[in-house]
């Protein structure tokens, strides 16, 4: 490498746009840079690196194992320096950032909105970027540096990332209190095997509760017949109370929406369906101040019902 290769902080974060989103158009975008001028930037690192960093392709551009080792350092550096002014601003008395955080369906519906609120509310100068995944992917993501935290369920392989206990978390199934429900009627509990010969309501097929399902259909050498795909748990429960099938949900929300007695709840007995969510970084001491606050929110004992923290 040439002695006097240098790249500024525009280009790293050029580069990084441009490797997540899988163009040079999309990555100029959201680096705020003419096309011409992005392009003349990737160009110039590849010149001074005198190795190509993306293989141009029709459908955009995917990187080459030297974009790859680029891209790598490019998140340290970026991670450093955002690190640096969180602890700067810590220092002079408040705290501002942004952190990324990814997490799998349960979480985002049954347990980020409060304690989202209340850590947004106390840290008016933090931002979240907050986007819903599978656990495995978001497994796969914190590992690429794309995310600095994660929600996944305890049944994900975490091996090498760091976790710490987030909620307890259950999923059930609901199914029709009504006379379409009468097949469940002196059962407590099922097995998702036996469920899965029953419709289903479900949600949307890019949401994470709906892969993680599919997946435990498939390992069993099963479908799931869904009959209908809503967006939020309330309108699937509305759903399977008027008749149309059952569905898996988690138990809190089951919960809140059985008060009218139009459903009925069933322990899932298996294995997977009781499940302890983590929260999870590569490494927790290298994270930015913002960051390291929000792990401390989030790892906190729960408010219990009337607003006090268990003791």
């Amino acid at each position: 490498m040439p002695a006097n290769t240098r790249f500024d902080l525009i280009d790293l974060r050029l580069f990084l746009h441009v490797i997540d989103t899988g163009s040079i158009t999309a990555g100029s975008k959201l680096s705020h840079l003419a096309l011409a001028s992005a392009s003349a930037r990737i160009r110039g690192m590849e010149d001074a690196l005198g190795v190509p960093l993306l293989e141009r392709l029709r459908a955009g551009v995917k990187p080459t194992k030297a974009g790859l080792a680029v891209a790598h350092h490019a998140r340290l550096v970026l991670q450093q320096i955002e690190r640096m002014h969180g602890e700067i601003d810590d220092y002079a008395g408040g705290l501002a950032g942004k952190v990324r955080l990814l997490s799998n369906t349960a979480a985002i519906t049954g347990y980020l909105p409060q304690a989202l609120a209340s850590f947004l509310n106390s840290h008016p100068a933090i931002d979240i970027e907050l986007e819903e995944r599978p656990s495995h992917v978001i497994v796969a993501q914190l590992l690429a540096q794309i995310a600095d935290l994660g929600i996944v369920a305890d049944s994900t392989n975490i091996a090498n990332l760091e976790s710490k206990a987030f909620r307890r978390d259950r999923l059930v199934l609901v199914v029709p209190a009504a006379a379409s429900g009468k097949s469940f009627s002196r059962q407590r509990q099922i097995a998702f095997a036996e469920a899965l010969a029953h419709d289903f309501v479900g949600l949307d097929e890019d949401s994470a509760m709906h892969q993680h399902l599919t997946l435990q259909a498939e390992r069993l050498g099963l479908r799931m017949r869904t009959r209908i795909r809503l967006r939020s748990f309330e309108a699937v429960c509305r759903m399977v109370e008027a008749g149309v099938g059952v569905s898996v949900v988690p138990a809190i929300e089951a919960e809140s929406h059985a008060g009218a007695g139009k459903l009925r709840i069933l322990k899932l007995t298996d294995a997977w369906a009781d499940r302890q969510l983590l929260v999870c970084a590569r490494r927790f001491d290298q994270l930015s101040v913002p960051a390291i606050k929000l792990v401390e929110a989030l790892c906190a004992p729960a408010p219990s019902p009337s607003g006090k923290k268990p003791k």
